[in-house]
């Protein structure tokens, strides 16, 4: 049906404490929604948006697993991000005080927050399935701690129940070469560019791995002195984020990322945390991922009570989870087809 946005017109308090006077979200569905269908929600990692049929092609959408025939589907840009949905550039709905660098710091316990607003909007009871991979499992997790009753299957991949040191320190690298930029904090769009370009390149290393950049990243002339296809590579990458994302969306959702921890003033226990969650979860770790890695996994699903942990091999590492889709739709639906 097409992009569509959901405007919130009262004050929306953020944990950190500041109240942004109105949101917006910006959203998409797939199929009709009615009475007995089957609802199927899609929370989207860091730099993608609420079109999960094109980046998570082969999973979602027409002629895949999850489709609209079967399921009515809904993903929803995160706050924070630039693709519609309140963030840095929203000088209309925030002004220009809390814009850009100024924005105040999210979480993603925020983020749901939101994503709870739009489900009541859409008249949504039930979801039938919540479904998210990397940032977009750590939305899927606070939701189920903050409505439990509400979500009946959960779709895990990986993904992880509290930021590591590791991704705190990925993040940190990448922010420090955004703020390397010498644009960076004017108040343009655009400014930041450079430095999210090398940001970008600092995550391809974490999304990839060793194996992968050796197998399609190898030059085969022994002579050369320059011009590798692997530095093309990553040049390419941080171009092509740069020009459809934003340095201020960037920097602010690592920090979302950084804060992670469905402990975080619930006691401060990720096991008991982790305990509580009743709902039958299907968890997909990968085992060249470096960035999340296997134990992340493993870790949830020893600690979660109706958990599954199914684990796939892949050239890809972290990426590995948008890309090997047909293994994915195997497993969920062997795991769906038991439940």
């Amino acid at each position: 049906m097409g992009e569509q946005v959901f405007e919130y017109n009262h004050s929306f308090e953020l944990e950190c404490g500041i109240a942004l006077p109105k949101i917006k979200i910006t959203y998409q569905v797939y199929g009709d929604y009615q009475v007995g269908k089957k609802v199927a929600w899609v929370c989207h990692a860091l730099t993608a948006n609420m079109q999960a049929d094109i980046w998570w092609k082969g999973l979602v959408g027409e002629g895949s697993f999850i489709n609209p025939q079967d399921y009515f589907i809904v993903c929803a840009n995160i706050i924070g991000s630039c693709y519609g949905s309140t963030g840095p550039l929203s000088l209309e709905d925030i002004g220009f005080e809390t814009s850009f660098d100024q924005f105040p710091t999210i979480t993603i316990r925020d983020m749901v927050k939101a994503h709870i607003l739009l489900r009541q909007h859409l008249k949504i009871d039930t979801i039938d399935l919540l479904m998210g991979g990397s940032m977009g499992g750590y939305q899927a997790l606070e939701w189920a701690v903050m409505e439990p009753s509400v979500i009946q299957k959960m779709f895990l991949i990986s993904t992880s129940a509290s930021e590591s040191a590791w991704g705190v320190a990925v993040h940190t690298a990448q922010r420090l070469a955004i703020e390397a930029d010498g644009t960076w904090k004017e108040a343009t769009k655009n400014a930041g560019a450079k430095g999210l370009k090398a940001a970008r390149a600092i995550g391809m290393l974490t999304y990839r791995n060793y194996a992968i950049f050796q197998e399609k990243q190898t030059d085969e002339d022994p002579e050369k002195i320059d011009n590798f296809k692997a530095s093309s590579y990553i040049n390419y990458q941080g171009d092509k984020l740069v020009s459809r994302f934003n340095a201020y969306s960037y920097w602010l959702l690592t920090k979302s990322m950084d804060s992670h921890h469905l402990a975080r003033k619930r006691g401060g226990d990720l096991i008991a945390t982790l305990g509580t969650i009743q709902i039958p979860t299907f968890i997909m770790g990968i085992n060249s991922d470096i960035l999340c890695p296997l134990a992340e996994q493993r870790f949830m699903e020893e600690h979660m009570p109706n958990a599954t942990l199914v684990a796939i091999d892949s050239l890809y590492g972290h990426d590995g989870f948008i890309i090997e889709t047909e293994q994915i739709t195997l497993h969920l639906s062997t795991w769906l087809k038991n439940q």
